[in-house]
Order: structure tokens, then C-alpha cells, then sequence
């Protein structure tokens, strides 16, 4: 069989497969219109600068003869295959996303009961106060207090009001949490 149809190195393949947190069976891929936006730019990058330039310096490097130690050539087809991985990933993501607006709940009767797009400060037993934002699963920013809409803390707070209390349920045993604000506002993008 011609090398041209064999793989150089079976070890660089893997699953395609991201490290992102799965969707639960059967629910929507909520997201925000920031979290959308965001997809779509690192999509529009991938897909118009960084693979561009991979494929002129992977093609640059096969004009250069024996492949099989050539560095730039092997190390910018395992770069291709990630970037790869990478676009269908985000394509799939942003054909199933569902764009939920937060600032639409704003005009709503029910502006403090907390629902997707929510930014709520909770206290807890200690009397530490925390602020969290619910978004999407392809938006989970713990440095910002961005949770998913799957979380255990989303999920105890989903539907409460504001001034009431919820009872967070972790592996680590329960919790009380007082919802002390609700507010609907855009999130940071980037």
C-alpha cells in the first residue's frame, strides 16, 4: 500500500470529543446572546485566520521533502486535526443553541424570580456573600461567577424569588442559601 494513504501516527488520534460539560438528555442549548457571540468569533477566527495559516505552513513544510521527520509538517497536521475537532465542535453548538436575551426578562412582571440569564448575590450559612450568573453550559466562567444552567446551585435557584431561601444539595452535604438580589443584565463577552 502507498504511504500517501496510510496515517503517520496512530497515537495523535483521539475521540471527538471536547471538555465541555454534556447537555442533559433531551434539554436545549440555552445560551446568551454574549456567550452566542462569543462561539461565533472564535468559529469566524478558526475558520478564516488560524486554519489558513496551518494549512500554508503544513503545505510549505511538505514541499520539503522526507515527512516523516519534518517537525513543522507533523506538528501542523496534529494542529489541523485539532482545529478540526475545534470547528465541528463550535458548529454543532451554535446549530443547536437556543439565544435566550436576559434583558427581555427585565419588561417582565416576574423580574425578580430567577430564571436563565439571571445574576443573583445569594448568602450563605457563613454570612459570605456571592454573586453568580446563569448561563449556558458553553459559558462557565467560575472567575466571573458564570454557573451553568445545570449546575446544583442554578438548579436550587431556578424559579425561586428574590428574599426567599433554597436548600443547595452538593456531595458535600446541604446548604441554605438566602437569594438576597435578582437582576437581569448583559454579560461580559469576552
Amino acid at each position: 500500500m502507498s504511504k500517501a494513504f496510510t496515517r503517520e501516527d496512530d497515537s495523535d488520534i483521539e475521540d471527538d470529543v471536547e471538555d465541555v460539560p454534556p447537555l442533559p438528555e433531551g434539554s436545549r442549548n440555552y445560551m446568551t446572546p454574549g456567550g452566542f457571540a462569543r462561539l461565533k468569533a472564535e468559529l469566524s477566527a478558526l475558520v478564516d485566520q488560524e486554519r489558513p495559516s496551518v494549512v500554508a505552513i503544513v503545505s510549505w513544510a511538505a514541499g520539503n521533502g522526507d515527512r516523516s521527520e519534518n517537525g513543522d509538517y507533523i506538528y501542523g497536521k496534529k494542529r489541523l486535526r485539532e482545529i478540526d475537532r475545534r470547528i465541528r465542535f463550535l458548529i454543532r453548538r451554535l446549530d443547536t443553541a437556543e439565544v435566550v436575551d436576559p434583558m427581555m426578562r427585565r419588561d417582565a412582571d416576574s423580574e425578580d424570580q430567577i430564571f436563565f440569564g439571571a445574576t443573583v448575590t445569594v448568602r450563605g450559612r457563613e454570612g459570605e456573600e456571592r454573586t453568580i450568573s446563569i448561563v449556558g453550559v458553553d459559558e462557565i466562567d467560575t472567575a466571573r461567577g458564570y454557573v451553568s444552567w445545570v449546575s446544583p446551585i442554578a438548579r436550587a435557584l431556578i424559579k425561586a424569588r428574590e428574599g426567599e431561601s433554597v436548600t443547595l444539595r452538593t456531595p458535600g452535604g446541604t446548604e441554605e442559601l438566602e437569594i438576597l438580589a435578582v437582576r437581569y443584565e448583559p454579560l461580559a463577552t469576552n
